[in-house]
């Protein structure tokens, strides 16, 4: 149960074996660590330019958000960098990153005891699109032996794990754009059952042009930038990145002297299977996914003080979650703050909602909400509080992290603010 006294002033009891936030890293296009991103954040800096890891010339699109100042080398230790995917070593750096930020240094012991759970969209296209290129100009013959231990989307958190040593739980979500919070949700129960001590969780996805293909044939990328609820708005922007968060019990955090960001309150996973790439036109999915989060988490809809939208910047997207919102929050929806980051990270598929989830938690310790930027023109279709273009004082004490994937895959997940 989550701790501290909520609105309806109905005492929550603390309870030790809650699930807390103890470290965060990340690899995103507007800045590698915890610092920079959330200085750039708050800041609007927009990380969506002209694609450079391929060339776009037979698109009609010919924008992305790309890494651009990655280095392998930096964060991958054990295993051979440049060897195994791009989204390997993405997951690997924010790892790294996120156990040096919790101050975390393991035990054999520790080790034993600690997962990983990684979700993904596309696993290692880069490693797919080589054999492409191969037997395309029939070079076949070049292909390594490395292919079959790389290509599979199991090899984010396999190598994650091979990296850091870990002997608990090891498992890829490849549940799409909202796998970041199946992720989370999923190594919060590992902890809540006491199948793990330390865990790590998140997402990461590299820039794809299997990806890039794909959303540019169905028309979803826009021409220039990503304008989330704006009446312009032209689609959105792939991106790239990788986002993870340490998980532990609260009362071992609480024991190690751990500074903790948040309490993962509850969540709520649903999937509405309307259409392959649409979603339901009422939001009926999307909805369920948020009354499940605040349903498992004893949360008042009016205790939500920000919502990280999925905010993908295309027509129908941000039309069917203003519609979801407006179902679960009713005249509530008019005054709760809500955002999209992907306006200025694009959309980083299966990291996204790790790097929300993230944002969530940095806005419930330093009490800013980030804005969405390039909302210029409202559309009226959706008429709630955006925070556009300059982000916002605000104190978070409940946030909630949604994000939707094709297939009519949903997720909700609340983080509450830590009460000692």
């Amino acid at each position: 149960m989550p701790s501290g006294l909520p609105k309806n002033g109905h005492p929550r009891q603390s309870a030790p074996d809650e699930t807390v936030v103890t470290g965060v890293g990340l690899v995103t296009s507007i800045g590698t660590g915890k610092e920079i991103f959330w200085q750039n954040l708050l800041a609007g800096r927009c990380g969506i330019g002209p694609v450079e890891a391929f060339s776009t010339e037979h698109f009609p699109v010919h924008h992305g958000a790309e890494i651009k100042d990655f280095d392998a080398n930096d964060y991958v230790n054990r295993l051979p960098a440049g060897k195994i995917g791009r989204a390997s070593e993405l997951a690997i750096a924010a790892a790294h990153l996120a156990l040096a930020d919790a101050h975390l240094s393991f035990t054999e012991a520790d080790l034993e005891q600690a997962g990983v759970v990684v979700g993904t969209t596309s696993g290692e296209p880069g490693v797919i699109e080589r054999f492409d290129d191969l037997y395309i100009e029939g070079r076949i013959n070049q292909l390594s032996s490395d292919f079959i231990d790389n290509y599979p989307c199991n090899a984010l958190a396999a190598h994650v794990a091979s990296e850091l040593g870990l002997g608990g739980e090891v498992l890829t979500i490849p549940t799409a754009c909202a796998a970041g919070n199946y992720a989370i949700a999923h190594a919060s129960d590992l902890l809540q059952m006491r199948r793990a001590r330390i865990m790590l969780a998140g997402g990461a996805d590299s820039f794809s042009r299997i990806t890039y293909t794909g959303f540019a044939r169905l028309g979803a990328i826009s021409t220039d930038l990503c304008r989330p609820f704006d009446r312009n708005r032209k689609g959105m922007i792939p991106g790239e990145g990788a986002a993870m968060l340490v998980l532990e019990r609260r009362a071992d955090a609480v024991a190690r002297g751990a500074r903790i960001y948040a309490v993962i309150a509850g969540y709520g996973l649903s999937c509405d299977a309307y259409h392959m790439t649409s979603a339901h036109p009422q939001g009926a999915g999307a909805a369920r996914a948020m009354e499940m989060a605040l349903r498992s988490s004893e949360t008042l809809p009016e205790e939500v003080d920000y919502i990280s939208a999925h905010g993908t910047g295309t027509p129908t997207n941000d039309r069917l979650e203003t519609i979801a919102i407006k179902r679960v929050f009713k005249d509530y929806a008019y005054r709760v703050p809500i955002s999209s980051i992907k306006s200025m990270l694009g959309h980083a598929m299966g990291a996204a909602s790790a790097i929300e989830a993230i944002a969530c938690v940095l806005a419930i310790t330093y009490g800013y909400i980030p804005a969405t930027i390039h909302l210029e023109t409202q559309d009226p279709e959706c008429d709630l509080d955006f925070i556009a273009n300059c982000s916002r004082e605000h104190k978070v004490n409940i946030a909630m992290n949604n994000a939707y994937a094709f297939g009519g895959n949903n997720s909700s997940v609340i983080f509450r603010r830590y009460e000692a």
